[in-house]
């Protein structure tokens, strides 16, 4: 391996984003090395990834985790094996890896998201829950360590790209007059009111574009990933919901845009293929083979546009609103819609329960300043006990 080769921790390694990020490795031996694999239960398929990339350290999210995966491993004694929180926040910060992709999802990754922005590594951001959650003081963490944060969601990458590098953070210095997010829409783009009530996790993990885990489809779903993703973007380039615009584009070619004082809008484009924003991350401010199919204009004719109906999709008007409630109120609503969704996808939830369970949940949980991770953390506990609570009083 050279020695000018970068060295990358990967938390989350057997999710799409964990896979789809060792792809891009895969492709560039020289130019890539792999210190560490994280998983969270799947020690069979974490194992056979750390056959092929031989990590120096492998994590799973706990003790009999660990051991299977140990068991699995004990013909490579190089490889060591350890659990839980404490581990992931110890390969997300060790020395031995200049580059941390950040993947696993939801409110879990923060801590071990946070540690790799203490060590001042490059971060690639792809739990988008970490900003939702501790937003400023997230930002504050990577501004005190010196850390470089990549966003990897293919909208902010889009927006990263579309933007001054020396101005990532300054929008009005650059001139940007607004943020216009795109969404796919999800499956249920063209579903009545009255459908949405009876359709089933399957059909809500059905992406029509693009490939991910179940809680992130289902969000793609109901619109939270994209309430997530403003807020994500609000704390990312510094600058107000009021001046973000969500297009749905269905085609999910364009992955957004930005627009300029002179009239000028800045457009990223590729195919729905999350390798792109993960090569881009790998390898900035250098530009990689991500092995992602050439774009094709001819053969998709033309985009459509339209605006997101906040009636059948509520759960993009809760976020907005939970932003600018401010406070814990952003970690409340992660917290509650964590809750909801894994409670549909088991099917003991209605889909069209998702939001309601998140607004009462709002509804209930004082929100207080978040001046410390300590809060959030315990306002993130306590807000999921009041979603369980939300859940049992619909089903009585």
């Amino acid at each position: 391996m050279s020695t000018a080769a970068r060295s990358i921790t990967v938390l989350g390694a057997t999710g799409s984003i964990g896979l789809s990020t060792l792809d891009v490795i895969r492709r560039h031996p020289g130019r890539f090395s792999v210190y560490a694999l994280t998983a969270g239960t799947r020690a069979e398929e974490l194992a056979l990834l750390c056959r092929e990339f031989r990590p120096e350290v492998a994590v799973m999210a706990d003790v009999p985790a660990a051991q299977r995966l140990a068991d699995l491993l004990s013909d490579l004694p190089d490889i060591s094996v350890r659990s839980g929180e404490s581990g992931l926040c110890e390969v997300a910060s060790a020395p031995e890896a200049c580059t941390v992709m950040a993947a696993i999802v939801g409110a879990a990754g923060l801590a071990p998201t946070l540690a790799a922005v203490r060590a001042g590594k490059r971060v690639l951001l792809a739990n988008k829950e970490a900003l939702v959650m501790s937003g400023k003081l997230f930002m504050d963490a990577v501004l005190a360590s010196g850390a470089e944060l990549l966003p990897i969601d293919s909208e902010h990458n889009a927006i990263f790209q579309c933007l001054p590098a020396d101005k990532v953070r300054d929008p009005d210095g650059a001139g940007i007059t607004r943020i216009l997010l795109t969404a796919s829409g999800g499956p249920f783009r063209e579903h009545s009111a009255e459908a949405l009530r009876s359709v089933t996790p399957v059909q809500a993990c059905a992406h029509p574009n693009w490939s991910m885990g179940q809680k992130i489809s289902v969000d793609s779903a109901t619109l939270m990933n994209k309430g997530l993703e403003l807020i994500e973007a609000c704390w990312l380039f510094n600058i107000t919901p009021d001046r973000i615009e969500v297009h749905v584009h269905p085609e999910s070619i364009i992955h957004s845009m930005v627009e300029y004082a002179d009239g000028s809008v800045l457009a990223q484009l590729g195919s729905p293929d999350m390798r792109t924003p993960i090569a881009n991350g790998l390898a900035w401010p250098e530009r990689i083979d991500a092995g992602v199919e050439q774009l094709d204009l001819f053969k998709i004719g033309r985009f459509h546009f339209e605006r997101p109906d906040l009636l059948r999709f509520p759960c993009l008007r809760l976020a907005a609103e939970a932003f600018e409630i401010g406070g814990t109120a952003p970690a409340v609503l992660n917290a509650a819609n964590e809750v909801a969704v894994a409670e549909f996808l088991k099917g003991n939830l209605a889909f069209t329960d998702i939001p309601v369970v998140i607004e009462r949940t709002l509804a209930v949980t004082p929100v207080v300043p978040a001046d410390s991770f300590d809060v959030i953390f315990a306002k993130n506990s306590e807000a999921r006990q009041r979603a369980w609570e939300q859940i049992g009083l619909l089903a009585v």
